[in-house]
């Protein structure tokens, strides 16, 4: 034994030699396997893989591959100009592949029948592409995770297999050819599907009721969250061959009089109820819509004495101005809640009640005008209802109606009449204010466009105008400048407000920031999430915002318009997750070019630019306000990067028009 040990430990370091040198060939198989398929695939559908060297040894340097353990584990090629069918036996050679991204090409064809050898593949994107015929190649990637087939011209009914697919929490099929109902899919994990512009029919199963309006539209479907489904008789229980009969016993037959005398009453009861539905819609829309009188109103506050009445209003308020007016001649009412209490059409401050203007505006109208106005509610916001008000002349004015004002007359009238002061091609202009003991109405121009939100997160469907990279760009920028305008004004001037639906857009979606100058009038909002997602960490008083809160706030703005998720919402990709972190979470795992908007990604050539304004959005929405920039930075980086789009894209049209020639 003693012996044999010496020469056992002198052999040991061979074997491991050896050992380590069949590990180093397996690897460098493996890697070398990986490289034959990717260049396969180059020969398949060229575009910018062209740029590969494919005389180095590994692909891991190669633009879009990414290697992990010497195996290629991610491959991104979006907007690359690929083209042609995917060939079987290229991308599934890549056995270790786990996320594929091939989205906004010019691929056709079938998907490759080899797909469900891609064992290891967890997100697949193929959005933005011609691809056709079904999609049952995917059906059997158990391990799929986020799956995005939108914008190609998939067929057929969507399968109920899909359920196979049992990680799966993305699920984007619209803007396809498929047709038939949708499957009832019980994915326990699924939090985002869309399957909008189809050619669907039936009812939508009781599993995606949870689902928004948008996943569903563009198609013929009914029941929750659209529209209830039809209600259908049920047919009568028929026995087949042996089977007894449900209820035994004496049973009675209608004879054919009988039932065709019930349809009949039953039709014409339902058109006589849609008659008086019909009859009283329009009586109370003729209320809503005329104008009302001053005198009247002011008779029927005298002859109430209870507290504030409720305003009517129809649909959702998320303090966003949109195109979905509720028409309410109660908010005209409302405006005239001020003459409670005062006699003789005396003001708080002893004189009359009138409205005050600023600086050179005309005044073309008075406070009798304005409360002959009809009065649409345009929506709630955080510092109090907003309303439309059409002037018997024709003109057109947005009404503000505060609430929950904390500060006496005499310091709330210093205080707008600084804000009226502030006059900038960026902010929406303070025209006029009203001020009494009971009201405090703000008049500003009425934007006809609506808001930001409005346009980002509202109706997506035909005769709704794209916000390409050119109108998101500029409406970044011009809001930028009208917040920068309002750090200009002095160290302690903020904003304090900044939202999606504070940025209000004329006819050329030229931005207009609103709502300034009015964080210091009110008191907290009794609703403090209006405002979540866009708050920075540091602020615990409302009314207490620095402008570095501003920034933040303008960061998470951005990352809305560049990838158009709404930040109020509470789940994004994972429980609980804001609008930034999941932001940088996605950047941080090099996805980078998922996060933006698939409407915005149908740009190819601005893409760079994207990348750029997306980084200065991560900067604004940094933890520590210290780390970010100042507002006159912001606006100098947007300016650049938007001069940098419109040289290069004057560039690509030189080359297109040297190529004809």
């Amino acid at each position: 034994m003693r012996f044999l040990l010496p020469k056992l430990a002198m052999r040991l370091p061979f074997f491991f030699i050896f050992i380590n040198f069949l590990f180093v060939a397996t690897i460098s198989t493996d890697l070398s396997t990986d490289r034959e398929a990717l260049l396969a695939l180059r020969s398949a559908v060229g575009g910018r893989t062209y740029l590969w060297n494919a005389s180095s040894p590994t692909p891991c340097n190669w633009a879009g591959v990414q290697c992990q353990n010497n195996r290629v584990v991610v491959l991104r090629l979006p907007a690359s100009s690929l083209s042609g069918s995917l060939p079987s036996n290229t991308i599934c050679n890549l056995t270790s592949l786990r996320t594929l991204s091939l989205r906004l090409n010019h691929l056709s064809g079938p998907l490759p029948s080899d797909f469900p050898q891609c064992a290891e593949l967890r997100n697949l994107y193929l959005q933005g592409n011609q691809f056709s015929g079904p999609i049952s190649p995917v059906l059997n990637i158990h391990s799929l995770v986020r799956l995005n087939l939108a914008g190609n011209q998939f067929s057929g009914e969507i399968p109920p297999a899909l359920n196979n697919l049992t990680r799966l929490r993305t699920l984007y099929l619209e803007s396809n050819n498929f047709s038939g109902p949708i499957p009832e899919l019980s994915l326990q994990n699924l939090d985002q599907f869309n399957v909008s512009f189809n050619s669907l029919n039936g009812s939508i199963p009781k599993g995606l009721e949870g689902m928004p309006v948008s996943a569903f539209s563009g198609n013929t479907l009914c029941g929750k969250p659209l529209d209830l489904c039809p209600k259908n008789e049920t047919p009568p229980a028929i026995a087949v061959g042996n089977t007894p009969p449900i209820f035994e016993g004496k049973r009675h037959r209608l004879s054919g009089g009988a039932i065709a005398g019930i349809v009949i009453g039953s039709v014409v009861g339902f058109l006589l109820l849609l008659l008086v539905v019909f009859l009283l819609c329009r009586k109370r829309s003729g209320q809503k819509t005329r104008s009302v009188d001053l005198t009247s109103i002011k008779q029927h506050h005298a002859t109430d004495t209870s507290v504030e009445k409720p305003i009517v209003e129809s649909g959702e308020n998320n303090g966003s101005f949109n195109n979905g007016y509720s028409v309410a001649a109660a908010a005209a009412a409302a405006l005239t809640a001020s003459g409670k209490g005062e006699t003789g059409g005396v003001g708080a401050n002893g004189g009359a009640k009138k409205l005050v203007f600023f600086g050179n505006n005309s005044r073309v109208f008075d406070l009798e005008d304005l409360l002959r106005a009809s009065a649409e509610v345009l929506g709630k916001g955080t510092f109090g209802t907003a309303y439309k008000a059409v002037l018997e002349f024709g003109s057109v004015v947005a009404v503000k109606r505060l609430r929950d004002v904390i500060i006496p007359e005499k310091e709330f009238r210093e205080k707008i009449e600084a804000v009226g002061a502030m006059d900038h091609n960026n902010l929406v202009p303070l025209r006029a204010y009203y001020y009494s003991r009971e009201e405090k109405l703000l008049v500003y121009d009425y934007m006809p466009m609506g808001s930001l939100s409005a346009l980002l997160h509202g109706n997506k469907g035909a005769g709704r105008t794209p916000l390409n990279w050119e109108v998101r760009s500029g409406i970044a920028l011009g809001a930028a400048r009208g917040i920068e305008y309002l750090h200009s004004q002095g160290l302690d001037v903020s904003h304090g407000n900044i939202k999606s639906s504070n940025i209000l857009l004329t006819k050329s979606y030229d931005a207009r920031v609103s709502d300034f100058g009015l964080a210091h009038l009110v008191g907290p909002p009794s609703t403090p999430t209006r405002v979540a997602g866009y708050r920075a960490p540091e602020v615990t008083n409302p009314q207490k915002v620095t402008q570095k809160a501003d920034v933040y706030s303008f960061g998470v703005l951005l990352l809305e318009l560049l990838t158009g998720k709404a930040p109020t919402h509470a789940v994004l990709n994972e429980e609980g997750v804001d609008l930034p972190r999941w932001v940088q979470s996605i950047v941080r795992e090099e996805w980078t070019s998922e996060v933006f908007d698939l409407e915005l990604l149908r740009y190819q050539t601005v893409e760079e630019e994207m990348v750029q304004l997306l980084q200065l959005a991560i900067d604004c929405a940094a933890q520590y306000p210290d780390n970010r920039p100042s507002m006159s930075e912001v606006v100098s980086r947007i300016e650049e990067l938007r001069r940098t789009s419109v040289r290069d894209y004057t560039e690509q049209q030189t080359d297109q028009v040297n190529e004809a020639e």
